[in-house]
């Protein structure tokens, strides 16, 4: 629906809009942003309100901070934030394809909208993020959900408020999906969830080609931002009260291959520790493959770098490994988890794995428990394989039967749950520094917070703490989560 022409903006504003643009970013953004403002106030008026919007996103940290971006343009136009869906004026889902049944989701919510936007045709939706690269997703879209205003992908995503523009401008579903891009957009608004702690993406896309992971097909080739760009985005956050960063990348270890001056992942982070204020660097995705003992180095002399590192394994069986396409055999595995151990004694280890893989014997399975009873990770992501169309895993023959995934996945879980619960009981006693991150969700009397090693912990306090680094002491282990004390109040 062209929203334009019901609003009685000035001709020579709307006729000229495309005119006047911008051709270079992020200028160009900012211009649609005053555009798309101006659209928002009319609305507003016209109803007699302001005008909500809710972001929804699905998928992984690198989404979220996605959504980050797409709420603080949206925010930046005039709209305000809405949590429930239906009663926002635009609704954008930030879409993930790694699991089919994160596709279902997304078409079940859409269902539910398109009644609500008959009764209030002026409500807009957008979808985005990784199912959105996937063609036969967008004909899926074309055909059954019409109603449907905006349809973008993961390369574009900095192209918001223009594609906002053209929405609000056009009478047809727009859609602008890019099969690849080597583009890197800075300085567009953010909406953070959190004052206190942001993620910064440092690295775009993949190219691991996993056998059973979509992600390279949907998210594109490595792209590395520049070490500066980087650096000048933490001091800002840290400037605005940022004390903890999250470095995003489908594979941060491979960190700066392709630019003109290479610069690995282990010297990044030596750059990010001389940052005044900062207190605590996390990271992820890290791929075993490329963990380097430079990297291991760091990590055990850093002041900042928190004590845990996500690392997945995905299967035990080095035959599945190499199936997988993972560039690594179980003893390569272990050899790294326990170079890591040694090195950083303190160390929380987390990883992914996935139950069910073509071809996969029960002898295989046997092997993956062998390497969580040796490794012992404080938790993990356990996955029941799920075909995506496209990857080489896909077609491969000897899918393995429902009931006996379920069965290994249900052992794999409890003995995950065996060994996660002891290691997390080690600290019990100890005081451990613990960023104080929201009320707690069940009993407003106790705070939330997370300790270096990512495990949470609740204990009584007010919500001037939020945001602060405190010490506590923990009392109790939960299993995965400690009931502790303020040290010293």
């Amino acid at each position: 629906m062209n929203e334009f022409n019901e609003l009685n903006l000035p001709s020579d504003f709307v006729d000229s809009i495309w005119d006047n643009a911008p051709t270079e970013e992020p200028a160009r953004q900012y211009y649609f942003m005053d555009v798309a403002k101006r659209y928002v106030k009319a609305m507003s008026e016209k109803l007699g309100r302001p005008l909500l919007c809710a972001t929804k996103t699905f998928g992984c940290q690198m989404n979220s901070r996605d959504s980050e971006k797409l709420l603080g343009i949206l925010e930046k136009v005039g709209y305000a934030e809405e949590t429930d869906e239906e009663k926002a004026d635009f609704v954008i889902y930030n879409t993930c394809t790694v699991r089919e049944n994160a596709n279902l989701r997304v078409y079940g919510r859409l269902g539910q909208l398109g009644s609500i936007k008959k009764k209030n045709p002026h409500k807009m939706i957008a979808l985005c993020g990784c199912m959105m690269q996937e063609p036969e997703v967008v004909e899926k879209l074309k055909k059954s959900y019409r109603f449907v205003d905006l349809i973008f992908g993961t390369h574009n995503i900095y192209k918001f408020a223009e594609l906002l523009t053209s929405a609000i401008q056009s009478d047809r579903t727009v859609i602008d999906i890019w099969k690849d891009t080597d583009k890197i957009v800075e300085d567009l608004p953010v909406e953070r969830k959190y004052p206190f702690k942001s993620g910064v993406n440092i690295m775009f896309g993949c190219n691991n080609f996993c056998s059973y992971c979509i992600v390279p097909y949907v998210r594109g080739r490595e792209r590395s931002r520049e070490p500066k760009a980087i650096i000048r985005e933490i001091e800002r956050l840290v400037a605005d009260g940022v004390v903890e960063v999250m470095l995003l990348g489908q594979n941060v270890n491979s960190y700066g291959k392709n630019l003109e001056e290479p610069m690995t992942f282990a010297q990044l982070l030596q750059e990010i520790e001389k940052i005044e204020g900062l207190e605590r660097i996390r990271f992820m995705t890290s791929h075993p493959k490329d963990l380097s003992d430079e990297l291991i180095e760091v990590m055990s002399k850093s002041k900042k770098i928190c004590k845990h590192l996500h690392l997945p394994v995905q299967s035990g069986s080095s035959r599945i490994l190499k199936l997988m396409n993972r560039h690594y055999d179980k003893e390569q595995y272990l050899a790294l988890a326990e170079k890591i151990r040694k090195a950083v004694p303190d160390i929380s280890l987390t990883t992914d794995i996935i139950v069910g893989f073509p071809g996969e014997t029960e002898e295989d399975f046997q092997e993956t428990l062998d390497v969580v009873r040796k490794v012992r990770y404080d938790s993990a992501f356990t996955f029941i394989y799920s075909k995506r169309t496209g990857t080489p895993a896909a077609v491969m023959e000897d899918q393995i039967p429902e009931d006996v995934v379920k069965d290994r996945f249900n052992r794999l879980l409890h003995e995950v749950q065996t060994i996660s619960a002891e290691q997390c009981a080690i600290h019990e006693g100890t005081v451990q520094t613990v960023l104080v991150e929201c009320v707690n969700e069940h009993d407003k009397h106790l705070m939330t917070g997370r300790m270096s090693n990512n495990l949470l912990v609740h204990f009584p306090g007010d919500e001037s703490l939020i945001g602060q680094l405190v010490d506590v002491h923990l009392d109790e282990c939960k299993g995965f989560y400690y009931m502790g004390r303020l040290e010293n109040h």
